[in-house]
């Protein structure tokens, strides 16, 4: 361990006196939170909706058939019961549930107004907003439609919305924790991508093997600071996130962490093994954005899973910034726990043995 230490102290300090090193770790995540936190904004391809029909009716036939027949929306389920509608919105199996009564065709020939409930998944602020302007559209044509055949301007359809997990449905809400993983993920990667590539280049490697340390050893005390840099990169993000930007953290905070360790060890392993395979600092750098920029396409962040082609959705689950955003973002906005977001735990777990340990066998063969 003292081995270990006395070369991570070295790895610190060679970080702390570089200053392209010190650019790299403080200016592009300012920037990037600054950008991303109020720049952002996310267009919507598909708009997955359940029925809850509760009426037998014509006309809320009638209004069924206009949401099957629009491009916006594509119904998945047609749901029986109260408690089916919270597991399709927590599970983000659908976007929005939407709610006919009982009594909405027989209001409709009394001449009364009808009210529907339109429940939306509110975690996309932008998708749900753009879903909910779609949904307006369907039901004004519903209106003028009913107009022209009556002759009449009333009976009408209203719309009651209810956005769950981000009631205000603020943009913020959904990104800012976004960039919680994607900012860590560079300054971890890059951080460690250099470790090695910078000895070489420096011609300091040679020395290094022939100091009494061990191969493992040497790793690790390469692996530390991108760790350490990683939590503390992240810790502040996530004060910011809470304290500037008024992001609520509903879910536990142990959780959270447990899936930041498990995220940080993940991209420290990759970012090893680019800077086992590069020869210069110019090839780690290039290495690890020929990794962050499909690793950011395949998360989510910008595009949803669900709309990409079925064998991306495959290999996504090798990407671990995937499961880090469910985590950050379900931890934040839906308060969840360890038991709920177990499913997101042992994939980076996975995914971390294995870079690690393949770090490890690139780093013995590389060094002689």
């Amino acid at each position: 361990m003292r081995h270990i230490i006395a070369l991570a102290i070295k790895e610190f300090l060679a970080l702390l006196r570089d200053k392209r090193s010190r650019l790299v770790i403080i200016a592009p995540p300012i920037m990037q939170l600054i950008v991303f936190g109020f720049a952002a904004t996310y267009d919507l391809n598909h708009v997955p909706i359940a029925i809850y029909n509760q009426d037998k009716g014509q006309f809320s036939r009638n209004l069924i058939s206009k949401f099957e027949g629009s491009p916006n929306f594509k119904i998945i389920e047609n749901i029986s019961h109260d408690s089916e509608v919270a597991p399709l919105i927590n599970n983000r199996n659908a976007l929005l549930v939407l709610s006919i009564g009982s009594n909405f065709s027989a209001d409709l020939l009394r001449g009364q107004q009808v009210s529907l409930q339109a429940i939306f998944d509110g975690r996309n602020s932008n998708t749900a907003m753009i879903a909910s302007n779609y949904l307006q559209t369907i039901l004004l044509d519903f209106n003028q439609t009913w107009l022209n055949k009556q002759g009449k301007a009333t009976p009408k359809v209203n719309l009651e919305i209810r956005n769950w997990h981000n009631e205000n449905l603020r943009s913020q809400w959904f990104i800012i924790p976004g960039i919680v993983g994607l900012l860590t993920l560079v300054v971890t990667l890059l951080v460690t991508a250099l470790s090695v590539a910078r000895e070489r280049e420096a011609g300091t490697f040679d020395q290094l093997l022939v100091t009494p340390l061990h191969p493992y050893e040497i790793l690790v005390g390469k692996a530390i600071p991108g760790i350490v840099i990683g939590l503390v990169e992240a810790s502040i993000i996530i004060l910011l996130a809470v304290l500037f930007f008024d992001i609520p953290l509903r879910g536990n905070i142990g959780a959270l962490y447990l899936g930041l360790i498990l995220f940080i060890l993940s991209a420290t392993g990759i970012g090893l093994m680019i800077s086992a395979i590069s020869l210069t600092q110019q090839q780690a750098i290039l290495g690890a954005f020929m990794f962050l920029v499909p690793a950011v396409i395949l998360s989510g962040f910008s595009t949803p899973i669900a709309n990409m082609p079925e064998v991306l959705q495959y290999l996504t689950l090798l990407d671990p910034l995937r499961y880090f955003l469910i985590i950050v973002r379900g931890v934040f906005l839906e308060g969840d726990s360890y038991a709920i977001l177990f499913n997101q735990f042992w994939p980076m777990a996975i995914i971390a043995g294995f870079s690690l340990s393949f770090a490890g066998w690139l780093f013995r063969h590389r060094m002689y």
